[in-house]
């Protein structure tokens, strides 16, 4: 991108980040609003207490791990967000393991965002609660907002810096070792996955062992949150369709 289409962009987004509004008619729709502030609501008592480590500045790694559908993601996403908007970070990065990321990444078509998008979907949704997708565009190209396979962030140092890193159960013990050294003064990690599953294959499952060295010491600035099946939120249609797929037939 050339210096005067990134100035543009950058105007662009100064100009919504001041209040203009851009709810505009597009070919005979509507743009949506996105919403100003982030208001973030816990459905349980995990999610609470996930959310109160998460806001806790003397606490700078926090372990998420459960089921999917308990909101793992969601909660720590928009508390990331929430610092962003309020200036609290310079940068929010997401990671994670993706499968097959050394062999598949290479075939697929676009920038490394772009291959990276099918993996970062659950994330950048919330974003567009938030931020438009030429906002994101510019933070994104400003390096305020940075997507990154696990395997490429080895000898970096994030400070100030907010990081996701998301479905580690596919990490192996070296890939979490690493990650676990990225963190930098000013800055939050999230580590989310399900003990009970992993895609690769491979017997030593990087976070359940991590996890396990953590249980032997107590730690002030590394906290564990565990979810459970009873933390699972979705829409009370879904628990009527498993409800007709469990049916004795």
């Amino acid at each position: 991108m050339s210096r005067k289409a990134r100035k543009q962009k950058c105007n662009k987004y100064r100009k919504q980040q001041h209040g203009e509004s851009y709810l505009r008619v597009i070919q005979g729709g509507v743009q949506r609003n996105r919403q100003s502030t982030v208001n973030i609501v816990p459905r349980n008592f995990n999610q609470d207490k996930l959310l109160g480590l998460l806001e806790n500045p003397n606490v700078n790694i926090v372990f998420a791990i459960g089921p999917a559908g308990t909101g793992k993601t969601l909660i720590s996403t928009l508390a990331g967000i929430k610092e962003l908007k309020g200036g609290d970070i310079d940068k929010f990065v997401v990671t994670r393991p993706a499968v097959s990321v050394d062999e598949q990444h290479g075939f697929l078509p676009g920038t490394l965002q772009e291959k990276m998008a099918p993996w970062t979907r659950p994330v950048f949704d919330l974003f567009e609660e938030y931020y438009t997708p030429d906002q994101i565009e510019y933070m994104i190209g400003d390096n305020k907002v940075e997507i990154s396979p696990l395997a490429y962030m080895r000898g970096r140092t994030f400070k100030n810096s907010y990081i996701i890193a998301d479905e580690m159960q596919n990490a192996t013990d070296s890939q979490m070792k690493m990650l676990l050294t990225r963190i930098g003064e000013g800055s939050k990690l999230v580590v989310t996955g399900d003990l009970a599953q992993h895609d690769r294959g491979y017997e030593s499952n990087g976070l359940k062992l991590f996890i396990e060295r953590l249980q032997r010491i107590v730690s002030d600035r590394i906290k564990v949150v565990e979810f459970a099946n009873t933390d699972i939120e979705r829409h009370p249609v879904v628990d009527e369709v498993l409800g007709i797929y469990n049916q004795v037939i």
